[in-house]
């Protein structure tokens, strides 16, 4: 494994059989591992102490054979990957919790969209789709669907898209032949075609190309165990990543959607299959427009069932839609500073999202947290939140902090996938078709094969519109190419609804057999001329 676990020590006397010990107040407050996939939300100002609560979760998780991912936005939970130290601080601070502080480390794997500190992450434009990309590029309503007209002609054409030159070979087709697209799609703008290209160049710039290809992720890699049956943990090198806010956020819920689509309804489960943290979550909801918070809040709900948890880590309350705070069942709330009408705004709302404690003043316990304190709240019993409790969180038992760069390559040379995802695969895809098309027509003497397209035998005007009036040898372009193809595909549809109606009107099995074989005839002759 990428860096291979310590041996286990034999349990603290004090663990619950089936939770996660956080911290403690009165009692230990236990996340339960049976309610882990009804997800979560880590909030608290910056240096109160929630990395090093996300890393108490993530290890006890790990321990309980669940596989783990986090994005990893400034480094610091690499160490999760290195044996922790029995410093004074952590050794007294266990056991004033009654605790015996035994240092750890996990089975981690490294992964980076732009493949410098760990394993390539790729997905194709395909797996993406035109909702996630139109987000991305910032597109409005007109440009979103243009794109999805072109996912459309590449599904209907058989051109897969894998990469960015893929959708600009297919954005290529739709301007080229914008004319005749409208007939069937709508109104289709080289203008607005153009505009997209633009957005493409400009995502391209910014790394996007890395993340775009093959191969692509297979998202079962996020959910192994090692050979003692702790979950893996995945951590995202996102310190660069997170310079882009808008790839950040599109690829967090293109994981999660990959998810909901592929892995099977479990219902409730002992415990989750797998375990998500979303570090700076607010960068997942800032300036989403209606249907992508929707999306994101349908798959919250609804992925549950999968058996996946999602928890979201960041600043305050308030930068996480309501909607989706709904779906949140285990709280962990470090303090707040209430230096501004917003800052008191969200303490309220903060005191307001906890099942009151008539012996705790929330609000006001909320500015007065020390660091590595918390109000906690977890799902109990019947999946009822516990009442909000003042709270001392546990140490980690792994490295605090990062790694030295020695010490990540590593653990990468050492990945059970090294070599898999390292390579970038080229496959043949819409761009080299496409190419092959227009080479194929160019080559000299070459006969016109299966012709230009129907319209183009009607008149010199269609004819120079889809590439049949031209000469012998003469190159077509890629957009006349594909325009015959859907052509074709067009006037076969009206084909099938001429001989419907021929057969309709001369009635009976044998009056529909006429009726196909006399259009079949009619166009076959035009086709082959």
């Amino acid at each position: 494994m990428a860096a291979k676990a310590t041996k286990k020590s034999a349990p603290d006397s004090a663990l619950p059989e089936h939770g996660i010990i956080v911290g403690k107040s009165a009692k230990y407050e236990v996340l339960d591992l049976k309610f882990g996939n009804r997800h979560g939300l880590v909030t608290g100002a910056t240096g109160t102490g929630k990395t090093v609560t996300l890393q108490v979760m993530a290890e006890g998780f790990a321990l309980a054979g669940v596989p783990v991912f986090a994005a990893d936005i400034k480094g610091d939970l690499s160490g999760i990957s290195a044996a922790g130290v029995a410093t004074e601080a952590f050794v007294k601070r266990a056991e004033g919790m009654g605790l015996k502080y035994q240092p750890d480390q996990f089975s981690v794997v490294f992964w980076d969209v732009f493949g410098a500190e760990g394993h390539p992450i790729r997905a194709t434009i395909a797996e993406m789709g035109p909702l996630l990309l139109s987000r991305l590029l910032q597109l409005n309503d007109t440009q979103e669907g243009v794109l999805n007209i072109a996912f459309r002609i590449a599904d209907e054409q058989g051109l897969a898209l894998l990469d960015l030159k893929d959708l600009r070979a297919i954005l290529s087709l739709v301007a080229d032949n914008a004319t005749e697209l409208q007939k069937e799609y709508g109104n289709v703008s080289s203008a607005t075609v153009g505009t997209i290209q633009r957005q493409l160049l400009v995502l391209e710039n910014q790394g996007a190309k890395s993340f775009f290809g093959e191969p692509a992720l297979d998202i079962a890699d996020f959910m192994r165990t090692d050979r003692d049956g702790r979950g893996i943990v995945n951590i995202l090198s996102a310190d660069k990543l997170i310079a882009n806010p808008r790839l950040y956020a599109t690829f967090l819920l293109w994981m999660l959607s990959e998810l909901f689509e592929k892995l099977p309804e479990v219902g409730d489960v002992d415990k989750p299959k797998l375990v998500f943290f979303f570090d700076e979550a607010h960068l997942l909801f800032n300036d989403a427009p209606k249907p992508l918070l929707e999306k994101i809040e349908q798959v919250v709900r609804l992925i549950r069932s999968k058996g996946i948890g999602v928890y979201f880590v960041t600043q305050n309350p308030l930068d996480v839609p309501e909607t989706v705070l709904a779906q949140l069942g285990n709280r962990v709330q470090h303090a707040l500073r209430a230096f501004t009408p917003r800052d008191q705004k969200a303490v309220r709302a903060a005191a307001d999202t906890f099942r009151p404690n008539k012996n705790l003043n929330t609000a006001q316990v909320i500015t007065e947290l020390g660091k590595g304190e918390a109000l906690v709240s977890f799902l109990e019993g019947n999946g009822i939140p516990s009442m909000v409790e003042r709270t001392m969180i546990r140490p980690p038992s792994a490295r605090l902090g990062t790694v030295t760069p020695a010490e990540r390559n590593a653990t990468i040379a050492a990945s059970p996938f090294k070599g898999k995802y390292d390579t970038t695969v080229d496959s043949e895809s819409a761009y080299e078709i496409l190419q092959k098309r227009v080479n194929k027509t160019a080559a000299p003497g070459q006969q016109e094969g299966e012709g230009g397209g129907v319209f183009g035998k009607v008149g010199d005007v269609f004819g120079s519109i889809f590439g049949t009036n031209r000469a012998r040898g003469e190159r077509m372009s890629t957009g006349q190419l594909v325009t015959r193809e859907i052509t074709r595909s067009v006037t076969n549809r009206v084909a099938g609804k001429i001989a419907a109606d021929l057969g309709k009107s001369l009635g009976g099995s044998v009056g529909g057999t006429i009726g196909r074989a006399i259009v079949r005839g009619a166009l076959g002759g035009i086709l082959r001329r």
